[in-house]
């Protein structure tokens, strides 16, 4: 008798994203020698909920048939009284499954861009770094459906584009660090894995504090679609996000592209060839340009590209325009200037 099927569904899609994982790192074997290079290390990051226990108890089962080195990394925030006794505990049942190296790591969350924003950036930064300092290849997100579709829903609330509809990528980070096996499956099927395989899980209280704009999103918002329009909106919500990532993806490489031909000799972005182009594609490289000056991506906004694009399109001889981090853009001689105020 074979694995229950929400244990059989996890472990498919791990499976997968190792032998994906396993291509790549094959991909390096050196050309003089003609020899693989060692034993890839993949990691799991682990908050010790039915997702990412879901997704570490497939990895531990999955790679070492691979001959891949699977260990973890929990995170605590420190947003919690005991969360450090929490951490101590998801590195307890991450050794008990097998996985070597483990590791928790305390990190100190900013404010900027609010709570979430802010969390979010301190979880990555330590990832970052325990996956440097081990040499990891990868390191596997317990991100779901039903996560995707929450993403797709709060970018569009906050009406920043095609790109913020794409949702979360299969494959994200520097050289592909980042992977989520689970964008396919919902939620549920996790849980019943954890079930089935007698995983103790730990439930955030985050997750259904109505403070917290995903939180409400997740208990309040989804439900109604679902009332209002019927089973399905999950998926759909899934769906349009690949479809938009594709969408996106073609818009940046044209982008790409075309910025080079826009710049004049000394690096400025020149407003009469910028106006030729497309909007999709002048805007992209509007705030591929207020990035690059140093304004932070996640506080950059539609109506902050906007504002920029009106110097271009809509030049009435307006002033400075102030971005987040202290950037600034101007139009100066037919000329359009992004730098640091």
């Amino acid at each position: 008798m074979g694995p229950h099927p929400a244990v059989a569904a996890i472990r498919l899609a791990v499976r997968r994203v190792l032998h994906d994982i396993l291509t790549d790192h094959h991909s390096t074997t050196d050309a003089a020698t003609h020899e693989l290079p060692p034993s890839p290390l993949v990691l799991v990051a682990c908050s010790g909920g039915a997702d990412s226990m879901a997704l570490a108890s497939a990895l531990a089962f999955e790679a070492p048939k691979l001959g891949i080195r699977a260990g973890g990394v929990t995170v605590d925030h420190g947003l919690q009284p005991g969360s450090d006794l929490r951490a101590d505990e998801v590195v307890l049942r991450l050794r008990e499954l097998g996985l070597d190296p483990v590791e928790a790591t305390a990190v100190t969350v900013g404010r900027e861009g609010g709570p979430e924003a802010a969390a979010r950036d301190a979880r990555y930064a330590a990832l970052d770094g325990a996956a440097d300092s081990h040499g990891a290849a990868a390191i596997l997100l317990g991100h779901t459906r039903d996560d995707q579709a929450e993403t797709v829903l709060l970018g569009l609330a906050r009406g920043s584009g095609i790109r913020s509809l794409s949702g979360m990528a299969a494959v994200s980070g520097a050289g592909g660090r980042y992977r989520r096996p689970f964008l396919q499956l919902d939620r549920q099927t996790a849980r019943k894995a954890c079930m089935a395989q007698s995983l103790p899980v730990w439930d955030d209280p985050h997750n259904t504090d109505p403070a917290y704009t995903r939180s409400r999103l997740r208990h309040e918002g989804l439900p109604a679609l679902e009332k209002a329009l019927g089973k399905g909106v999950v998926e759909a919500l899934a769906r349009t996000a690949q479809l938009s990532r594709d969408d996106a993806d073609a818009l940046d490489a044209w982008a790409g592209q075309a910025e080079a031909a826009v710049r004049d000799n000394t690096g400025l972005l020149e407003c009469a060839k910028l106006y030729a182009l497309p909007p999709a594609v002048r805007r992209r490289i509007l705030r591929r340009a207020a990035i690059e000056a140093g304004a932070p991506a996640g506080s950059l906004f539609a109506r902050h590209i906007e504002e920029i694009d009106r110097l271009i399109t809509g030049w009435r001889g307006q002033g400075v325009i102030n971005l987040p981090g202290k950037v600034v853009a101007q139009r100066q001689g037919g000329r359009l200037v992004i730098r640091q105020g």
